[in-house]
């Protein structure tokens, strides 16, 4: 009980833990007045200055501050296991969340969780296991807390930010994604790249992303390709991670189908619930 409960745990925080720029344009200086004579042709006017991959990445971080709720898909592969679910959050006033994902072990079951005031639900089958975050992982309602900070929480942004640190950081083009124009960029980043980079940021951030590595050097993965998917409205819409590590390749894709509507999550009716401190009194 205590592994699914542990392996339950690491599901969610995997899950959660699971965009800009000006351009300019010129006035003609150096063009001749109109004097009355014939006018020579204009020069074509020139055009504006192509928008850099860097500034695409801070307009997404800067617009990722105004979410405060999502819905989005999970699928890929991760540590030889497929993954595949989906899920909703509410990250203000205070973090819910609602995600049904594959059950890796038992092929066409799903697993649904659900975090609903500090309170996680496990479930399968119509019944679900319960425990109180701050007192079964102290850590990890730690982190799960830190999901509701307008800074800290891991959105989308946290995506654009982690390409940002590519030294090769490019744009690919322009592409439809789920029927809506969106930039793709692309970039690969280390393991150590990521590590400094992060260590700029907010001491929260900075034990969150050191973490989220820690678990990468497990699978023996050392340099990630990252592809962001940023629509006209400066969010991203899709992000894939991919590495190659010890217990397989990792290639996950999330895609965001929605952003700022209304997240409501409720708690599994009482019949269907065993709270799992008290069946650890009884054992």
């Amino acid at each position: 009980m205590n592994a699914y409960r542990k392996k339950a745990v690491g599901a969610v925080l995997a899950a959660v833990v699971l965009a800009g720029g000006a351009t300019a344009c010129e006035d003609g200086k150096g063009a001749k007045k109109d004097s009355g004579a014939a006018a020579a042709p204009s020069a074509a006017a020139p055009k504006p200055a192509e928008v850099t991959p860097a500034s695409y990445l801070e307009k997404t971080k800067t617009k990722s501050a105004e979410i405060t709720s999502l819905r989005y898909t999970m699928s890929g592969t991760a540590a030889g296991q497929q993954i595949s679910g989906e899920a909703s959050m509410r990250l203000k006033p205070s973090v819910a969340m609602a995600m049904k994902m594959a059950n890796p072990e038992k092929p066409g079951e799903s697993v649904d969780i659900r975090l609903v005031d500090g309170v996680m639900y496990l479930g399968a089958e119509g019944k679900f296991l319960k425990f109180d975050l701050a007192s079964a992982d102290p850590a990890a309602a730690k982190q799960l807390d830190q999901l509701g900070s307008g800074t800290q929480g891991e959105k989308p942004g946290d995506k654009a930010d982690d390409l940002s640190a590519a030294k090769d950081l490019k744009k690919v083009g322009e592409e439809t994604v789920d029927g809506q124009k969106t930039t793709h960029l692309t970039g690969t980043v280390t393991l150590d790249e990521l590590r400094a980079h992060s260590a700029a940021g907010k001491p929260e951030a900075k034990e969150r992303q050191e973490k989220n590595l820690k678990a990468l050097e497990a699978q023996g993965i050392k340099s990630l390709v990252m592809d962001i998917w940023i629509d006209e409205n400066a969010q991203t819409k899709q992000f894939r991670t991919r590495g190659e590590g010890t217990s397989g390749p990792m290639d996950l894709t999330v895609k965001f189908l929605d952003v700022n509507k209304p997240v409501d999550v409720a708690a599994p009716p009482a019949d269907q619930v065993m709270d799992l401190s008290e069946l650890a009194r009884q054992g």
